[in-house]
């Protein structure tokens, strides 16, 4: 089953427990809401140690600048 939450009257929603430790999320963690169709997805904002070595391997010579675009 689906674990829901109500959004409150100060317009906050606590995130079921379940959800939080099966993600790993902390208080004090940085969220992002990027909005699909009728409803939001929420990820959380990495920290910039999260990404090292995240473009191992890019081939840095075969890129598309502005120009490339119409």
């Amino acid at each position: 089953m689906a674990a829901t939450a109500t959004l409150s009257g100060k317009f906050q929603i606590s995130i079921p427990k379940a959800i939080r430790d099966e993600q790993h999320w902390v208080a004090g963690q940085e969220f992002v809401f990027v909005p699909k169709a009728t409803g939001v997805l929420l990820i959380p904002v990495p920290k910039l140690g999260e990404l090292a070595g995240i473009a191992k391997g890019a081939n840095p010579a075969d890129f598309r600048d502005q120009q490339d675009r119409y």
